[in-house]
């Protein structure tokens, strides 16, 4: 008996639930709660409206890796003109064109704009000595030296300092340094484009 009592309970009130939700009419259905519309939350909110600040976009390429771009110099004839791009590999690594040794790649040493210039061989089989690439964001200014050791603990004074000269060989020394190769340096501005409103 008390089994048919709850067999008979539970059949009931799955019929009042049934009934119940069958009650609900369409307009209530679609109807979601929106907090927006809630006057607590409305009467929180109030004081902050039109004081927040839009979401910041993701940064560009360019942002992340200042040094990409068109350069030109008037103190170097020989490379008037180069551009830097991304390795498509690798975005450590930058490709320098329009150089006179060529087309060189320069590796991110100080992010965002330190690089090194390894010693390397070029596609028309120029041997480039190491050296130093910067990028200056607040001038806009490109410096390289080619030829002289990259400075891990300061590589600006790359530019600043004087090349070594090799010590003198004495007449009892019969030993020969090796000849350093030629310093050669670029300076260059960035060519920014910008969009002139008419």
């Amino acid at each position: 008996m008390k089994k048919t009592i709850g067999i008979v309970g539970v059949i009931v009130l799955s019929l009042l639930a049934i009934t119940a939700q069958a009650q609900i009419t369409p307009a209530t259905q679609d109807t979601a709660w929106d907090p927006r519309k809630n006057p607590t939350v409305d009467s929180l909110i109030a004081p902050f409206q039109g004081k927040m600040l839009p979401p910041r976009p993701a940064p560009a390429t360019a942002d992340i890796f200042p040094v990409i771009g068109k350069y030109e110099s008037a103190t170097n004839p020989e490379a008037a003109s180069i551009s830097i791009m991304l390795d498509k590999q690798n975005k450590g690594i930058v490709w320098v064109e329009g150089l006179p040794q060529g087309r060189i790649k320069a590796m991110l040493r100080k992010s965002p704009s330190t690089y090194k210039i390894p010693v390397q061989k070029t596609e028309a089989g120029k041997e480039v000595a190491e050296g130093t690439l910067l990028f200056d964001k607040e001038t806009n200014t490109l410096r390289i030296c080619i030829g002289k050791t990259y400075n891990v603990e300061n590589p600006a004074e790359t530019f600043t300092s004087p090349s070594e000269e090799p010590a003198a060989t004495t007449k009892t020394s019969k030993i020969k340094k090796p000849a350093l190769p030629k310093e050669w340096i670029y300076t260059g501005t960035k060519m920014v484009s910008e969009t002139v409103m008419k």
